[in-house]
């Protein structure tokens, strides 16, 4: 399979209705698949001689609580995987849409061995559950961090103090004061540089 046009001829003839959407922007190609399809179009896609993408390269989360113009998107999350073919010298991204309430969709690391960390990070930063993942728990934070902080409703304060509390048996994070400081400019001037008498 040779060109573009091609390619999306035979995905749209392998998966019918199972391509929510297709896309071609800036000459990249992106599937958009229902949650409850996610894992066997993954799995065809490695599989399939004539896809072939045997390579995840990324899967990320992405929160569409206010994205461009509109104030709220409906669904809000979505899962995203970055694949290459090496054999067809060939990008896509596959994405699936997850409920807001319940983010969860079925884990690729049976797919992809490189899913596993990918899959960590999305839970930790996001809060997705992936179905199915043999060691699914926090990769960035630690394991007393309340909350997502990749969420846009995570609030951000900036000042936090990071302690570890012998009662809880957990790290703990506290809001700390700090007073504003008034950034002053100092000018530090050399003799004999810059000035009339150099």
């Amino acid at each position: 399979m040779t060109t573009q046009e091609a390619f999306l001829d035979y995905a749209r003839k392998t998966f019918g209705d199972a391509l929510a959407s297709v896309t071609v922007e800036h000459g990249e190609v992106t599937f958009v698949v229902p949650r409850a399809r996610w894992l066997a179009t993954c799995q065809t896609l490695r599989d399939e001689p004539a896809f072939h993408f045997e390579q995840l390269i990324d899967l990320c989360g992405v929160d569409y609580l206010t994205y461009g113009e509109r104030e709220r998107c409906e669904p809000r999350f979505a899962v995203v995987a970055h694949l290459l073919s090496l054999a067809h010298n060939r990008r896509l991204r596959v994405r699936a849409f997850l409920d807001d309430e319940q983010p969860t969709i079925a884990s690729v690391t049976g797919v992809w061995n490189s899913a596993d960390w990918y899959e960590r990070e999305a839970f930790d930063l996001f809060g997705f559950i992936f179905e199915g993942h043999k060691d699914l728990r926090r990769l960035l934070t630690d394991y007393g961090f309340v909350g997502h902080p990749f969420r846009k409703d995570f609030p951000i304060s900036g000042r936090v103090e990071v302690r570890y509390d012998p009662d809880k048996r957990r790290v703990v994070y506290e809001p700390v004061s700090i007073e504003p400081r008034v950034l002053v400019p100092r000018v530090i001037r050399e003799e004999g540089y810059g000035g009339r008498d150099s």
